[in-house]
């Protein structure tokens, strides 16, 4: 009988299980250009209504940050037909839960409910979308509530600051320069007339997709969807202008203070490709192999061995037309900033100059396929999946069934190669993240 390797069984297991898993969806577009995406599992009476707008903070002007962010907060208000404050009543009465979230890219609404009550997520999507009211009252209401959130998540937050202080030096003409939080000051000087503006530029069914998962009836909830979506009038096409980035040919090196902190941190970033890139799965791997988990390079180098660290980690931060690759370190004690960068830095060092190990190749592929299966074992993680596939791989929904397979074509000499396009210290921003006095 022939034997098989350990890796060799794992990756095996890996495959079948992800075939098992493959997502089938049907798509379509309607008349005003509202892409459509069915998932249809009858396994359990559970159905997820979702909508992804192509718009978030990047599409912003640079006196008025914040304003993709805000009308994730402002689209709940009401409409014409939903009273003030009532969306979210409306959703727990029928046994749903429903959130949204902003990034740099995009704006993501869901209902997740029973499915006898597919119809209400139609309709509370199709309110939304067709006739919300933007007015003073609910633009002063969620003004409050957005500032409220910067000061609980952002201003009194430990750290809550590291990613606006990297950003804004690593991109200085892309609007990546700023996070989805934006600017209070902004807010408060907007218009009522700029808001509504925003909101018939980018908040129309042309630059939307609209995906539903569950326990459902394709044909239908065809029908269903024509019925609510059909008639919202299309918005005018939307040209993007994306700034490009001189490359970084000298290592900077700034300081930035929080008062929210008392151990201090170093950080460092790369600028990488944007999300679409076939590297972006390398620079993925690269990062376990550094700090995926206690048996990872960094941690235990300098968490365990020299503890000199109490955490430290990495992460390439894809967004759509560029990523940051983001590496930050803690020091136990009153160990110096400068030798923790050092340690990491070693590290990459070790990766552009050696080739890892097959052990460590196997392992950090197993995690990955793990995380993959896990993403799409709800309705909700699938439709976000179908959703950034369209929105992102240039119409393509299908990415949900490709992702996996082009993660199993990196090679350990594409990490090596990777770390060493990217990860040097001329192309990089280094932060000293330190305790400001109160």
């Amino acid at each position: 009988m022939r034997k098989i390797s350990l890796s060799a069984l794992l990756l095996l297991l890996g495959t079948m299980a992800t075939q098992a898993q493959k997502v089938a969806f049907t798509e379509y577009d309607l008349k005003n250009g509202l892409h459509v995406v069915l998932h249809q599992d009858n396994s359990a009476p559970v159905v997820c209504v979702s909508v992804m707008y192509h718009v978030g903070s990047k599409d912003e002007q640079t006196d008025r940050t914040g304003f993709a962010h805000f009308f994730e907060h402002l689209l709940f208000e009401g409409s014409e037909n939903i009273k003030r404050g009532e969306f979210m009543k409306i959703v727990s009465s029928n046994g749903g839960q429903n959130n949204a979230n902003t990034t740099q890219d995009r704006t993501f609404y869901y209902e997740v409910f029973p499915s006898n009550q597919l119809e209400t997520g139609l309709w509370l999507e199709s309110e939304r979308m067709l006739h919300p009211v933007i007015n003073e009252v609910g633009v002063k209401t969620q003004n409050e509530v957005v500032k409220e959130e910067k000061r609980m998540r952002v201003d009194n937050q430990p750290y809550g600051n590291f990613l606006a202080e990297v950003m804004k030096r690593l991109f200085t003409k892309h609007p990546y320069t700023w996070v989805p939080i934006g600017s209070m000051e902004h807010l408060d000087a907007a218009t009522l007339e700029e808001f509504i503006a925003f909101f018939k530029k980018y908040y129309v069914p042309n630059n939307a997709v609209l995906v539903i998962t569950g326990d459902i009836q394709v044909e239908k909830t065809k029908k269903l969807i024509e019925n609510y979506f059909g008639e919202i009038p299309a918005g005018a096409p939307i040209q993007k202008n994306i700034a490009k980035e001189d490359p970084i040919t000298t290592e900077v090196i700034d300081t930035a203070y929080d008062a929210n902190i008392q151990i201090p941190a170093i950080m460092t970033a790369y600028r990488t490709p944007g999300l679409t890139s076939k590297e972006v799965a390398a620079l993925e791997l690269a990062s376990r192999v550094l700090s995926g988990g206690q048996s990872s390079r960094m941690y235990k180098k300098m968490v365990d061995d020299k503890k000199n660290t109490l955490q430290v980690g990495c992460f390439n931060y894809a967004l759509e037309d560029y990523g940051a690759y983001i590496s930050y370190a803690l020091p136990n004690g009153s160990t110096p900033l400068d030798t923790l960068l050092k340690d990491m830095d070693d590290e990459i060092t070790l990766m552009q100059n050696e080739l890892i190990s097959e052990t460590d190749f196997t392992k950090i592929r197993n995690q990955y396929e793990n995380e993959y299966i896990g993403k799409n074992d709800k309705m909700l993680g699938i439709a976000e999946n179908l959703a950034n596939g369209y929105t992102f791989f240039n119409k393509n929904s299908n990415q949900i069934n490709e992702e996996l397979e082009e993660v199993r074509k990196v090679t350990r000499e594409d990490i090596q190669q990777v770390t060493k396009k990217y990860l040097n210290k001329n192309q990089r921003v280094v932060v000293y993240y330190l305790p400001k006095s109160k």
